[in-house]
């Protein structure tokens, strides 16, 4: 069973950063493309950014770029967001997901918390 599990949630000052960590579980992710998504209050769940896991190739959402940073470690079958110059606009839970698009498989994990204080 596949699991993905969040961490590196919380609090921090407009302008500060944060990193979030995806530890993935359950299965080889060689041919997934792994990808943040966040929901802030009242609003739909939106696309962040993504990778690909075997080749690196990433995709941002223009909001995020320049500021957000997708990466992954393969040894530890592990995807990071690393946040910077963040923005009270940014809170949301964030969420990560693993996609394959020819089985096709769509897993979500359990969200962590980003609150960015004005």
């Amino acid at each position: 069973q596949v699991q993905l599990v969040e961490s590196g949630g919380g609090l921090v000052q407009a302008g500060g950063s944060l990193r979030l960590s995806c530890a993935a579980s359950g299965r080889p992710f060689s041919n997934y493309g792994m990808g943040w998504f966040r929901q802030g209050p009242g609003k739909e769940r939106e696309f962040v950014a993504s990778i690909n896991w075997s080749s690196g190739s990433t995709n941002y959402a223009d909001f995020v770029k320049g500021r957000f940073t997708i990466s992954r470690d393969n040894a530890k079958n592990t995807l990071y967001l690393q946040m910077n110059s963040l923005k009270p606009e940014d809170t949301a839970v964030y969420y990560c997901n693993a996609r394959n698009a020819i089985i096709p498989a769509n897993y979500w994990g359990q969200g962590t918390q980003v609150t960015v204080s004005s």
